[in-house]
């Protein structure tokens, strides 16, 4: 649950000589630090090395990812003047190295494991823009879609916009799937996150051009599944403070789920994290439409030897759910 593998040494290596958004733009550089967990730690799909803020970026926001301090706008959205001079036509010819990244990729997976593209959430992207840069309490944002709704909503839908156009661009370039990340969405009450947010995911949704790619939506902290489940998409992400057991109760087979084990599990001894893996199975039970990963993104000092080991107590241990509905099957 997050691109590329940063909590590699082979990642930190090529990231002592190029910064991060270097990195993003060096189609060289992101598909091979993509393929590095596939090689390495034997995930079974690659997410394609990127950054979700490279949308308002190309829009002409400057952009700036500091090492102690995450990504920074140095002049964040507060006026509606300021929307209206966002440059959103040809906004994928700007993000032609994304592009061009994802099939240097495809090339090099040569057809082992499916590659994920993804995005932020309109929701999630004007939180960065208009707080600019992470906030603790996003109080400036959630200001500015109370006293300037208009606004709001003006900058919501070009995001929305912007966010089909590049997915279905993705897609053509030759992501088997593609994934919407609303890492806010817990920030919202129930009727904001409606008006604010889902409202917004759906639109994308329901307008990508998808081929049959699975399309996954993440609202991280969101409580209601029952709407995010009559979405026009294939999987719903949980983050780790979800039960996921009574989440796939909840959403009726209408949706695969994806996750959810605590990214922290991963500094444990190996007893815990296999009894944990075991823990998150057990709770979806047997049958498929479940897809392992962690509820949020592997953090940057995770043991790589914890990692590997967690993938393989995946693939072990998930098998007997899928022998026994076989078995009953039969029976």
């Amino acid at each position: 649950m997050r691109q590329a593998g940063r909590y590699l040494p082979e990642y930190r290596q090529i990231r002592e000589k190029h910064d991060f958004l270097t990195m993003c733009k060096t189609p060289e550089l992101a598909s091979e630090v993509t393929v590095q967990p596939i090689d390495i730690i034997k995930t079974d799909a690659a997410i394609l090395f990127s950054d979700i803020l490279v949308i308002p970026e190309a829009m002409g926001m400057k952009l700036d990812v500091i090492e102690s301090k995450g990504p920074v706008f140095d002049k964040p959205i507060r006026q509606i003047e300021q929307i209206e001079k966002l440059q959103t036509e040809n906004i994928v010819e700007r993000l032609d190295y994304v592009m061009r990244a994802v099939k240097m990729t495809k090339e090099k997976l040569d057809g082992r494991v499916p590659l994920i593209g993804f995005s932020g959430s309109p929701w999630t992207l004007a939180a960065y823009m208009v707080e600019g840069k992470a906030s603790k309490n996003f109080d400036i944002i959630k200001s500015f879609i109370y006293n300037e709704p208009v606004a709001a909503h003006k900058l919501l839908q070009i995001l929305a916009d912007s966010v089909v156009e590049y997915l279905n661009a993705k897609i053509r370039a030759g992501c088997d799937a593609v994934q919407i990340f609303d890492t806010w969405a817990s920030i919202l009450s129930p009727t904001d996150f409606e008006e604010f947010s889902l409202k917004y995911i759906r639109y994308i949704c329901e307008n990508l051009k998808t081929n049959g790619a699975p399309v996954i939506v993440f609202a991280k902290g969101a409580n209601d599944f029952a709407s995010l489940a009559n979405l026009k998409c294939d999987s719903l992400s949980l983050d780790w403070t979800r039960d996921i057991g009574k989440i796939r109760a909840e959403v009726v087979g209408k949706k695969a789920l994806q996750g959810n084990l605590d990214p922290t599990v991963l500094f444990a001894p190996k007893e815990k994290i296999r009894l944990e893996t075991e823990r998150v199975l057990q709770s979806f039970g047997n049958g498929s439409g479940h897809v392992f990963n962690l509820g949020h993104g592997i953090l940057p000092k995770t043991p790589v030897e914890n990692t590997r080991y967690f993938v393989e107590c995946v693939k072990e241990l998930s098998a007997k759910y899928h022998i026994e509905q076989e078995t009953k099957a039969r029976a």
